[in-house]
This record gives structure tokens, C-alpha cells and sequence, in this order.
């Protein structure tokens, strides 16, 4: 087996890197990633180095054709798992065509040469192209789309684009859309890690609007296995949901950081809403568990921790 994986030197898919390939034994994987800023090559350094020669890592972007071309005609692939995007919401906000260029241009050139080439093309998504809830109920894959930022919206139209190559060309696609994830090798601009950093610099905590916005958090390693169950056991054409039923008020995400640092949470600062900021997210991922035979494992506390600890640890001593 071999897998083409794009931006696999970002936070998720550095991860589902290091995941198959120890786990794989008989597994092949490329990596195509542009390494924008968010990408860090050293995220795959121990494990390429282990892989005996089944790992390799080609420099490039998604939506160039000629580059998506010659992999292809080099290489037989047996899934395409497109993590490669620009992520970060803020930064769509104020600079919304990079994001275009590589959520949207990006994901069209990769799965028309995913079906040329006649293989499983996986789009990771987000549930953010759902927009805001109320306060209950959960989305569910039939959820109407309804994105309420550049990010968000600029996903969506790939999810859009992925699914109607299935149903024009009858491709063999799946789109994942899951919650917010959090563990090691996360960029510092996103919430968590950048919550811990700051604590452990004795830094304000710069938390948006009165800090209720709800999101619901899944370990990157539960929403890794997901991907895996659903390349072999996921539906051709089919949206499937990844949560793990974890929603928390970002307050108390972030005074959880400062309590296990034995931190105050006077430290905790209130700074101006930024536009169209979702106020809640949740996930009904009970088809992924029916089909892909796929649940959750990580308990929050636990991995929180975790997670807490190991950037904690990559901080310079003295």
C-alpha cells in the first residue's frame, strides 16, 4: 500500500504520518506539502528516519498541475489523504485568497488527479463549514452548510467540489469533518497551545469576547485513527462527522491550562471579539462509529495534560 498524504508536515498530518507508518508495517507514504508557515519538516524527522526508506517528502503545492502530475504518473497510489490548507481563521479574515488559492484551487487539482488516476481521494474537512449552533443539538451530516468566516467558507467549496466529482464522474471520495483538535506539534497561533505557551511565560492569556464560545475537542491521534478507519471502511461519496462528544467553554479550557500549571487566573485577558466568531460547535459523530467501527479513546483530563507537559518541556531551561 501507498499513500500520497498532502501537508503532512502540518500539526494532523504529521501525525497520521507517524500513526500508519508505525503501525503499518507494509505502508508507503509521500508527502506533499509546501511547508508555509505552519509546516515544520523536524514534526517527521525521527520517523522518517525509522521508516527504512518508506517514507518520502516531496516540496510542492497542491495546486500546481504539473507537480500533482508527475506524482502521479511516477507513483501508484492507493488513497489520497488531503490535509494541506491554510487553517487559521484570523489569518482569513485578514487575508482571505491564500486561502482560497489553497483550500479551494488546491483540493480541485488534487482529487481531478486523484481520478484520473483512479484512487480513494480522502478531503480532511472541518466542522466549521457548518457555521454556529444554538445552545443544543449537534450537527449531523445532513447539517445545511453555513460557514461564517473566509476559513470556513473557502472548506466548504472544496467539500463541495469533492462531492460533486462523485456525483458527476461517480469518483470514489470521502469528506471528514471534524472537531477541534489539540495534542503535540500544534502551531502556537491556535487556541491551546497558544494558552499554555503564554501561561508558561507568566504572559496575559488573550481570550476573545467573554470567552463562553463552546467548542467541542478531540484528541489528534482519535481523529487520525478516524481517517484510517474510513479509508478502508468508509462509503464512496459519503460525508462522515468526527467528534468525541467533549464540548467545553473556552474559560474552561484555558483555566484548566492554568490550574495544571499551577497558575492564577488572573493572568486570563479579556480582548475584543473578532468578527463572525462562532459561538458554539458540536458533533454528532454516530454514523463514523456505526460504519467506520471507530470511537474515541483519549479522556480529556488526561490528554490535556499530556499535552500541557510536552510543550512545557520543549521550553528553554533557565
Amino acid at each position: 500500500m501507498h499513500y500520497l498524504v498532502t501537508g503532512g508536515c502540518g500539526f494532523i498530518g504529521g501525525h497520521f504520518i507517524r500513526m500508519v507508518l508505525r503501525h503499518e508495517p507494509a505502508l508507503t507514504v509521500t508527502n506533499l506539502d509546501l511547508l508555509t508557515y505552519a509546516g515544520n519538516p523536524e514534526n517527521l524527522s525521527v520517523v522518517a528516519a525509522e521508516s527504512g526508506g518508506r517514507y518520502q517528502f516531496v516540496h510542492g503545492d497542491i495546486a500546481d498541475e504539473e507537480i500533482t502530475g508527475r506524482l502521479f504518473a511516477g507513483t501508484k497510489f492507493d488513497a489520497v489523504i488531503n490535509f494541506a490548507a491554510e487553517s487559521m481563521v484570523d489569518r482569513s479574515i485578514a487575508r482571505p485568497r491564500p486561502f482560497v488559492h489553497s483550500n479551494v484551487t488546491g483540493a480541485s487539482v488534487l482529487v481531478a488527479a486523484a481520478r484520473a488516476a483512479g484512487v480513494r481521494f480522502v478531503q480532511v474537512s472541518t466542522d466549521e463549514v457548518y457555521g454556529s449552533l444554538g445552545d443544543s443539538g449537534s450537527f449531523t451530516e445532513q447539517s445545511p452548510l453555513d460557514p461564517s468566516n473566509p476559513y470556513a467558507a473557502s472548506k466548504a467549496a472544496a467539500d463541495l467540489l469533492v462531492l460533486a466529482n462523485h456525483r458527476t464522474f461517480a469518483q470514489d471520495v470521502i469528506v471528514l469533518r471534524c472537531s477541534n483538535n489539540y495534542g503535540t506539534n500544534q502551531h502556537p497561533e491556535k487556541l491551546i497551545p497558544r494558552m499554555i505557551l503564554c501561561a508558561l511565560r507568566d504572559e496575559p492569556l488573550p481570550l476573545y469576547g467573554d470567552g463562553l464560545n463552546v467548542r467541542d475537542w478531540i484528541h489528534v491521534t482519535d481523529h487520525c485513527a478516524a481517517i484510517l478507519a474510513a479509508i478502508s471502511r468508509g462509503r464512496s461519496g459519503e460525508v462522515y462527522n468526527i467528534g468525541a462528544d467533549n464540548e467545553r467553554p473556552n474559560i474552561e479550557t484555558v483555566r484548566a491550562i492554568l490550574h495544571h500549571l499551577g497558575k492564577p487566573d488572573s493572568l486570563i485577558s479579556y480582548v475584543t471579539d473578532r468578527p463572525g466568531h462562532d459561538r458554539r460547535y458540536a458533533i454528532n459523530s454516530s454514523k463514523s462509529r456505526r460504519e467506520l467501527g471507530w470511537k474515541p479513546k483519549r479522556q480529556w483530563e488526561e490528554a490535556l495534560a499530556e499535552t500541557i507537559n510536552w510543550y512545557a518541556r520543549q521550553q528553554p531551561s533557565g
